[in-house]
């Protein structure tokens, strides 16, 4: 039973290498197609400044939807396990008569 787990395991280590090497074969990409554009340096320092603002910008934005989704998340199952617990002492006093 534990085999399928491990093969489990095995594959989605693959595909997290995969996805990395991707990602860092495009992020070279990116760099090497911005290094050799045909701009000047002042105007490619400017482009991966407003795009390195941008990104941050994204970053920030992602960030405050994951807390406000936890958060979210974090409510709704405290209101459940209150519910649980009040339908818990419901059923005891039931039991007790």
């Amino acid at each position: 039973m534990s085999e399928p787990i491990e093969e489990r395991n095995d594959c989605l280590d693959d595909c997290v290498s995969r996805l990395a090497w991707f990602f860092t074969g495009a992020a070279i990409g990116a760099t090497v197609a911005i290094l050799y554009a045909p701009k000047s340096g002042k105007d490619t320092r400017k482009y991966i400044s407003r795009r390195a603002q941008q990104g941050k910008q994204a970053v920030a934005d992602t960030g405050k939807d994951i807390a406000g989704a936890s958060k979210e998340m974090f409510d709704r199952g405290r209101k459940l396990v209150d519910e649980a617990a009040d339908l818990l002492d419901h059923a005891r006093k039931l039991v007790k008569g």
